[in-house]
């Protein structure tokens, strides 16, 4: 059960080392709202104290003896399911997204040493367990992202594969029938994983996303997309053209905007700038979607905190188009939907799996 504000977050912290086991505790030392109510240093101690603790959330790194992170993943989610932020470093970045998939709610990059000076890294961990209280009031386990099935597309039937563009013969270029804009945050890398995974081989459209995420960890992000399903997806670059059945993910600490010149689309990269609310900006992403594909967009908000994409939203609603909300049964974080809901901008709202089928029917 998601915890009342009545009482404390009740944090297990799971680590191998002594020395972060300490440091993360203190980022919770003058807290009220949470508090630590045991420590491990392996994945079979820590089973043993959800046990007996009931933990309302857990911290965890990935390498550790006798059982380590994935397999204690594993093992709590199919009988305790209980939200897990990865804390691990960014060397780590395949295993961090495998985590993700077998169920961890969210990650914090972890830097060489957790101690007082890692004012980055401790704030991250203090505002991620403290999110638990945003969570859907029954936190079922994240189930593994399906994969698709073995006749659904060949690698080499892509445009091209992970990072190497140059890997299939040019192709005459195809401006996309529908451009598909979507805005995620916590929760929305498994989301978006299950979603590419239902992308139709013969698509028409195009994919573009924000998700909000560290810049170290897109591109690697993006090569999950890319493997999930028969898009070509890439960690999107300035001037990258946009074409069908392509993907791209907007590279953290970046905005990324469509430009429509002629008959060609293509993608417009720079910093953040002070307005941006959101990094990514599922807003900038939007808004400039709907001025250069009219009601030919498809606007989609997943599930995250705060309120991205509900301004660019509306510029895909007043444009003609159709903007999705996935609906609180299946968002981990029900903010960035809820607010399009209170927003009146969604033209539908459906949980993940019937978002999927919409896209594999678009």
């Amino acid at each position: 059960m998601i915890p009342s504000p009545a009482r404390p977050i009740r944090l297990l912290i799971v680590d191998d080392s002594a020395y972060n086991r300490r440091n993360i505790a203190d980022v919770f030392a003058n807290h009220s709202e949470v508090e630590v109510v045991g420590k491990a240093g392996d994945g079979e101690e820590a089973l043993k104290l959800v046990t007996t603790l009931a933990p309302d959330v857990i911290t965890l790194d990935l390498e550790m003896p006798r059982m380590d992170g994935f397999t204690f993943l594993r093992i709590l989610m199919s009988k305790t399911p209980t939200p897990v932020i990865v804390i691990s470093s960014y060397s780590q970045r395949e295993n961090i997204f495998k985590a993700l998939e077998l169920g961890a709610l969210d990650f914090v990059p972890k830097p060489d040493r957790l101690g007082p000076e890692a004012t980055e890294a401790r704030a991250e961990i203090l505002q991620k367990v403290l999110l638990v209280r945003s969570l859907r009031t029954s936190f079922a386990a994240m189930t593994l992202v399906p994969k698709p099935s073995s006749g659904a597309f060949r690698v080499d039937e892509k445009v091209g594969g992970g990072d190497d563009r140059s890997a299939a013969p040019a192709r005459p270029y195809r401006m996309p029938r529908t451009l598909v804009a979507i805005a995620s945050s916590t929760g929305g890398p498994s989301a978006l994983l299950h979603l590419f995974g239902r992308i139709a081989p013969s698509t028409q459209a195009a994919f573009v996303v924000a998700q909000h995420m560290p810049d170290k960890f897109t591109r690697t992000f993006a090569e999950r997309l890319d493997r999930r399903g028969p898009v070509r997806t890439v960690e999107a670059s300035d001037g990258d053209v946009v074409a069908r059945a392509t993907g791209f993910v907007c590279p953290g600490r970046k905005c990324m905007e469509m430009v429509l010149s002629g008959s060609q689309l293509s993608l417009s990269v720079a910093p953040a700038t002070k307005e941006d609310r959101y990094v990514p900006s599922g807003n900038r992403l939007m808004r400039s979607a709907a001025g250069a594909f009219g009601a030919r967009c498809v606007g989609v908000i997943l599930t995250g905190m705060g309120d991205d994409g509900v301004e660019g939203g509306r510029a895909i609603r007043d444009a003609g188009g159709v903007v999705i909300a996935e609906s609180q049964e299946t968002a981990v974080v029900n903010g960035m939907p809820a607010a399009a809901v209170r927003a009146g901008i969604a033209s539908e709202v459906l949980p993940l799996p019937e978002i999927g089928e919409y896209l594999a029917k678009m």
